[in-house]
């Protein structure tokens, strides 16, 4: 028996096929819009968050890969504080922002620690930040002051081994990456020590220098004026060579501690799920900006190194850190409010 289409029918069909054809054409549209979102990347300014307050390294180095991203790209990469809440305020803010390449992250090894110190974060450190590229990396020094009796990183090993917990050291803050890296030190090497927190780590210092604590520990760079002026005895430098600032301290490897490793690191992410093409774009951007001796020159005057890395990279080093700093945290029984 022969099919008749009725009128109605024949309605139906077409705007059936019209709508077939309305969604065909929108996810072409759609697919080519993002192709062309890409490709054109960036068509606007760029906002790099720095989740800390004004003044610190980790926005001195921002600023200068920006200027060379922004000269790069031809759109301006602009540098802004968001400090509070341990460097999360500003991370959560990055990690809630679209993933299309104009919010980034720069910051430091607060966020290894953070995923250490908060069970509870307001967005997940593994899959909510994608990390891009390293920028710069800084050694850390454990000194003390420069009348001590302790003239080898030895000499103060055996002081806290024989009398735990009568040594005192400070660091910028409870819960700061000071205070976890001298933790890891002295886990081990099974020795305690009595932790004195700051609001900082230049007030650490000051105490440090006037006796009133016994060690201290900072990168490099903040600390190499108060070891050239006699103020402080450098112990150990982590490193595989010594520090050009203060080529007069050893390693730790020098010293007989050389598993010790502890390294600041300053570092370019973004909100996850970002194109793949402009990833690749900052990443590469960043290995040319590092090379650049305006930047290795900021860098170099404050004791850090200019040092690019590939994502895959990067995310491993801050994954590692992590875990480390979570078997630190849990060890030493670490708390923060």
């Amino acid at each position: 028996m022969p099919t008749f289409i009725t009128p109605t029918s024949a309605t139906r069909l077409r705007v059936f096929l019209a709508g077939l054809l309305s969604l065909s054409f929108g996810l072409l549209g759609t697919s080519h819009a993002q192709t062309n979102t890409q490709s054109n990347w960036p068509n606007k300014p760029v906002r790099i968050i720095v989740p800390f307050a004004a003044g610190s390294f980790t926005e001195t180095a921002a600023r200068a890969i920006a200027a060379e991203l922004s000269n790069q790209m031809g759109q301006p990469f602009i540098v802004e504080t968001k400090g509070g809440a341990g460097s999360t305020l500003g991370t959560d803010m990055v990690a809630k922002s679209a993933p299309d390449g104009y919010t980034l992250l720069v910051t430091d090894n607060s966020y290894a620690v953070s995923s250490a110190l908060y069970p509870k974060l307001p967005y997940d450190p593994d899959k909510d930040i994608q990390k891009i590229s390293t920028i710069a990396e800084a050694p850390a020094v454990i000194m003390v002051k420069s009348d001590a009796p302790y003239k080898t990183l030895k000499d103060l090993v055996d002081a806290a081994q024989k009398q735990p917990k009568a040594l005192t050291y400070g660091s910028g803050g409870q819960g700061s990456s000071a205070h976890l890296a001298i933790e890891w030190f002295l886990s081990s090497v099974n020795a305690e020590m009595t932790h004195i927190p700051y609001k900082g780590v230049a007030a650490a210092l000051v105490d440090l220098m006037a006796g009133r604590i016994d060690v201290g520990l900072a990168s490099a760079g903040s600390s190499a004026q108060h070891i050239k002026g006699g103020r402080l005895r450098g112990l150990a430098v982590v490193g595989k060579e010594r520090h050009p600032l203060i080529p007069e301290v050893p390693t730790f490897a020098e010293a007989g501690y050389g598993n010790y490793q502890m390294v600041y690191w300053f570092g370019l992410m973004a909100p996850a799920q970002m194109p793949p093409a402009v990833v690749q774009r900052l990443q590469q951007g960043v290995a040319r900006a590092v090379e650049q001796p305006k930047v290795i020159e900021v860098f170099s005057a404050t004791g850090a190194k200019a040092v690019a890395s590939t994502s895959a990279e990067f995310t491993k080093k801050v994954d590692d850190e992590s875990r480390i700093w979570k078997a630190v945290v849990a060890k030493a029984g670490i708390k923060v409010e």
